[in-house]
């Protein structure tokens, strides 16, 4: 099995349902999307470019997306923490996924990526 296969199913549930519908909602949402496996954690690039990652949180064991150059999106759901060039997406593994939101904030991603 893979890597980046093993980072999924090593999770416990919840969070390994969450992570696996996160990865499924990254890689359909645009046909430029891949996957690779970097830093032992999931990437998604976009055109080649990095665009978003998913993590866990070690405090919480909360799952989370990260968007690579979330300091050029301003959007109220976005959290930057004490991270300079990344922000999260904070995502609750016991509530339905903000698919809108989650598409909204990547769309505005990928223009930023594009300037």
């Amino acid at each position: 099995m893979k890597e980046i296969d093993q980072f999924f199913m090593n999770k416990p549930e919840p969070t390994r349902s969450c992570l696996t519908a996160l990865r499924h909602i990254v890689l359909k949402f645009d046909a430029s999307v891949a996957e690779i496996w970097r830093y032992s954690m999931p990437f998604y690039t976009f055109e080649g470019k990095r665009f978003c990652y998913l993590w866990v949180e070690k405090k919480t064991g909360q799952p989370y997306v990260g968007i690579v150059d979330g300091k050029l999106i301003a959007h109220p759901f976005l959290v930057a923490e004490k991270r300079t060039r990344m922000k999260i997406i904070p995502i609750d593994p016991a509530q339905d996924l903000p698919l809108e939101m989650i598409y909204e904030i990547f769309e505005m991603a990928i223009n930023a990526a594009k300037r």
